[in-house]
């Protein structure tokens, strides 16, 4: 697997196999409050990761020298028509996870 950080082609193409069953995916605190008060559920977000693209250059992880942050977007079943975005930490190492930081509407 490619160092991080990754360009946008390849994040998108990493994220998606990270979420289609072939890693861990956790939602923080605080991503699961936003999810809450935007009214976007996890099924959309799980449509995101698997579907979505990542579009704009990663942003270094402050607590995780490494890893970066990445934002994924499209949009979802239920979004009526909204384009979704998901803020995630991939890490493709040990078996590979998704730590989902934030999702927010991007319009």
């Amino acid at each position: 697997m490619k160092k991080q950080p990754w360009s946008p082609a390849d994040a998108t193409e990493i994220i998606r196999k990270l979420a289609d069953g072939k890693g861990q995916t956790a939602f923080t605190r605080h991503a699961s409050e936003r999810m809450r008060e935007r009214d976007i559920i996890m099924g959309d977000v799980l449509y995101v990761l698997k579907n979505g693209f990542v579009h704009d250059d990663p942003v270094a992880c402050e607590k995780t020298p490494g890893l970066f942050k990445y934002a994924i977007e499209s949009t979802a079943p239920n979004s009526r028509g909204r384009t979704v975005r998901v803020i995630v930490i991939p890490d493709a190492t040990r078996g590979g996870s998704i730590k989902i930081v934030t999702v927010m509407w991007k319009d």
